[in-house]
């Protein structure tokens, strides 16, 4: 059984992308299939100038929403120790 195969079970996957001229990239075939991406989606990317970039489960885009507001208007959210 080769790493690749090892990481898949564990459900890590990689992916490589391309960015094109204005910036674009593709999600591959597989990861979108496998996180139920469909065009027209809005996704949420987040950036991290040490860890990258990342884009977390679609359904997760209110919860980041609501607590972005809640920042924003300085409450606090019970359940940021679980985000």
């Amino acid at each position: 059984m080769n790493h690749k195969s090892k990481l898949a079970q564990k459900g890590k996957f990689a992916w490589t992308a391309t960015v094109g001229e204005k910036g674009q990239i593709v999600i591959p075939k597989q990861a979108r299939e496998l996180f139920g991406i469909e065009p027209g989606d809005t996704l949420i990317l987040l950036g991290d100038v040490k860890r990258g970039i990342a884009i977390p489960p679609k359904e997760s885009f209110a919860g980041f929403a609501a607590n972005i507001f809640a920042a924003a208007s300085g409450e606090s959210d019970e359940n940021d120790a679980e985000t």
